[in-house]
C-alpha cells in the first residue's frame, strides 16, 4: 500500500491543513508522498503577471507557509512533496524552498524542478488550434505574455526515481502530481492504461482537497458535515492493482462517504467514458464507490484509454483594466435608493463619455444570475426595505477612464442618493485567457536538480 495526501486545492487553501495529513502518513512509517495543488488558469494568469513585474516572483506566495510545518517531517519520514507551486517560476519555487530548509536547520533537500510546460517563444499561436470548450468566448487580442502546456506526470515520476525528495511543477494536469509518486512507486508501465487510468483518478479524487472530505459538499440540513473549522483534507491508500480507499487523517473534522466521493468524481467531468488528460483518457463508467468504514471508501473500476494526440495549454495575453466599486443602502426604502444610484452612474457615464463596459447588481438579489443590462433587477419583486450593497464593474483599455469611472461610485456620498456608505473601490490590470491545444511534439517534459543533487 502507498499513501499519498493532498495539502492544498487551490491557491490560497488552509495553510494548517497539511499537518495532519502529514502526521497520519508519517504514522505508518513506510512514507508516501503529498500533493499540493495550488494552480488554476486564473491563478496562472496571477503568477505570470507577479513575474513580469518582478523576476523573482511568480510562485505560490503562500509556499513557505505552507511548508515551513511540514517539511522537516516530509524529510524525516520519507513523504515525497510534489506541487504545481512553481507556477510562473518553478525555479525560484525551488530556491525559496531550499533558502526555508536552511533557515530551519534542515539538510539541504534534493530538490527537482519539471521543465518543458514553458512554450513562450517556441512557438506561436499559429502553430495552435483553439480548444472548442471556448468557443463563445471573443478572440484574444494583444501582447501573448505567456503559453503553457498541460503536462502529465511522466517528468514527475522520472525526478522521484532519481531520489528527489520535493518535486517542483508549473502547469501540468491536476491528476498527474498524484500518478507520478505511484508511477515511480510501483513501476506502473505507462502502456498498462488501466493502472495510468486508476493514479489518474486518485489524483482528481484528491486534487481540490476538502471538495472530496465534506467541505464544498456541506449544505446544512440536507447535507451536514461535522467540524466544518478543522477539515481533513484527504489522504488515498492505494494498491499496487490501482484499486484505492480514500480516507481522511483520524481526529479531523469533515465526512468521507460514498456522496462525497460521488460528488468529487463527476466534478469537471465533461464525459464520464473520456475524461482527457495528458497520461491516459479516463473512463469513469464502470468506477465502483463502497463504503469501507467509517470515513473510508473504496474505489475501483477504472478504465483507461489512449492518451488524445494533443495537448491542452493556457493562453495569457495583456487584457484590459478592471475597476469595482461598491455602496450599501439600508432601511426604508433601500431598494428604490439603490436603483436610483445604478441609473444614476449609467446616466454618469454617459454624460462624461467615458469609454468603459459596465454593469450593476444588487447583492442578495440576482446578482449571480442577471445579465449586464440588469433586466431581472428591474422586474423581479424585492422588498423595498431591507440592507442592500450594490456592486459596480467597470472594464476598458483605458486606465484612466476605467478610474474615472470608479471615482463616480464615491461621489455618490455626497451626490446621493441618501444613506450611502461603506464605499470600497479598486482598479486592476487584468490578464485574458483562452485554451488552445498543441502539438505532443511541442512539448518536451524534462526535470533537473536545484541545489544540491541526487
Amino acid at each position: 500500500m502507498y499513501r499519498i495526501g493532498c495539502g492544498a486545492g487551490f491557491s490560497g487553501d488552509r495553510i494548517d491543513a497539511p499537518q495532519a495529513v502529514v502526521a497520519e502518513i508519517a504514522a505508518s512509517g513506510a512514507g508516501g508522498a503529498i500533493i499540493f495543488e495550488t494552480l488554476g488558469e486564473r491563478t496562472l494568469a496571477l503568477r505570470q503577471t507577479a513575474r513580469h513585474a518582478d523576476p523573482t516572483k511568480g510562485y505560490e506566495p503562500l509556499l513557505e507557509e505552507l511548508l515551513e510545518p511540514v517539511l522537516a517531517q516530509c524529510l524525516a519520514a520519507g513523504i515525497v512533496i510534489v506541487g504545481n507551486f512553481g507556477a510562473a517560476n518553478p525555479a525560484g519555487a525551488a530556491a525559496a524552498i531550499r533558502n526555508l530548509a536552511e533557515r530551519l536547520g534542515l539538510p539541504s533537500p534534493r530538490i527537482a524542478v519539471v521543465e518543458g510546460d514553458d512554450l513562450l517563444g517556441k512557438i506561436s499561436l499559429e502553430d495552435t488550434v483553439r480548444w472548442d470548450g471556448d468557443g463563445r468566448l471573443p478572440e484574444l487580442e494583444g501582447e501573448v505574455i505567456a503559453i503553457n502546456a498541460y503536462m502529465g506526470a511522466g517528468a514527475i515520476a522520472d525526478a522521484i526515481r532519481a531520489g528527489a525528495q520535493i518535486v517542483v511543477t508549473g502547469r501540468v494536469a491536476d491528476p498527474a502530481l498524484a500518478l507520478g509518486p505511484l508511477v515511480a512507486h510501483f513501476g506502473w508501465d505507462w502502456s498498462d492504461l488501466d493502472r495510468i487510468a486508476a493514479g489518474t483518478l486518485v489524483g482528481h479524487l484528491l486534487e481540490c482537497g476538502a471538495q472530496v472530505t465534506g467541505g464544498y459538499f456541506a449544505d446544512p440540513g440536507f447535507k451536514d458535515v461535522p467540524g466544518m473549522a478543522d477539515l481533513g483534507f484527504p489522504i488515498a491508500e492505494v494498491e499496487a492493482d490501482g484499486s484505492f480507499v480514500i480516507t481522511k487523517p483520524a481526529g479531523t473534522g469533515g465526512l468521507v462517504d460514498r456522496r462525497t466521493v460521488a460528488e468529487q468524481l463527476l466534478y469537471e467531468i465533461h464525459d464520464p467514458a473520456a475524461y482527457l488528460t495528458p497520461d491516459v483518457t479516463l473512463d469513469i463508467t464502470g468506477v465502483t464507490v463502497e463504503p469501507a468504514g467509517r470515513d473510508r471508501v473504496r474505489v475501483s473500476g477504472a478504465r483507461g484509454h489512449a492518451a488524445p494526440t494533443t495537448l491542452k495549454a493556457t493562453v495569457n495575453v495583456h487584457g484590459d483594466w478592471l475597476g469595482e466599486a461598491e455602496i450599501s443602502y439600508a432601511g426604508a426604502n433601500a431598494l428604490a435608493r439603490a436603483r436610483l444610484a445604478i441609473d444614476t452612474i449609467a446616466e454618469r457615464l454617459a454624460r462624461r463619455g467615458l469609454a468603459v463596459r459596465h454593469r450593476a447588481d444588487v447583492i442578495g438579489t440576482v446578482s449571480a444570475f442577471d445579465a449586464d443590462a440588469g433586466s431581472m433587477l428591474a422586474e423581479l419583486p424585492v422588498p423595498a426595505d431591507g440592507d442592500y450593497r450594490v456592486r459596480f464593474a467597470f472594464g476598458g483599455t483605458q486606465s484612466r477612464d476605467v478610474q474615472r469611472a470608479v471615482d463616480e461610485v464615491n461621489a455618490l456620498y455626497c451626490c446621493g442618493p441618501a444613506g450611502g456608505g461603506g464605499v470600497r473601490t479598486s482598479v486592476r490590470p487584468r490578464v485574458r485567457t483562452l485554451s488552445h491545444l498543441v502539438s505532443r511534439e511541442a512539448v518536451i517534459p524534462s526535470f533537473r536538480f536545484i541545489g544540491a543533487a541526487a
